[in-house]
């Protein structure tokens, strides 16, 4: 495994760390559902992989064995999957029209006294996560129930 591929499942890692688990934003953003998948999966998936695996074998025999380790793999993979796109995602620019809401939200959060930086020309989505984990934070819920 390369050490490219290493970084973005860290920074996968810390992207779901950082976005804010907020049912609203699911209406906006894939994030939510992408990181509760993957919450979950993190744990499930090695023992579904197991059972899989030992099913295999345990109905066709040794002779499954390849068929087994597939399986077992492809289990596996689903969590690694799901860092892997939210690393991906964490540093994917942002579009205009992001950048823009991005920028007001981080002027009312300017305007409340909080510290936060607007976005820039280069932002990504790690950017928006963390000043949105600072709105939801600090902004009250009539702000979001406007979205």
């Amino acid at each position: 495994m390369s050490i490219q591929v290493l970084k973005t499942l860290g920074e996968g890692r810390r992207y779901m760390k950082t976005w804010p688990m907020v049912r609203q934003l699911s209406f906006y953003f894939p994030e939510y559902r992408v990181m509760r998948a993957t919450k979950l999966a993190l744990p499930l998936m090695p023992l579904l992989a197991i059972l899989a695996a030992a099913s295999q074998l345990y109905l066709h025999g040794w002779s499954y064995l390849p068929q087994a380790i597939t399986i077992a793999l492809f289990f596996i993979s689903l969590p690694i999957q799901g860092l892997l796109w939210l690393g991906w995602r964490s540093r994917h620019p942002l579009p205009l029209s992001l950048l823009d809401w991005g920028n007001q939200l981080s002027a009312k959060l300017i305007q409340m006294g909080v510290n936060c930086r607007p976005l820039g020309a280069k932002a990504c989505y790690f950017d928006m996560a963390l000043i949105l984990k600072a709105a939801f934070e600090r902004l009250d819920a009539s702000y979001w129930e406007e979205l």
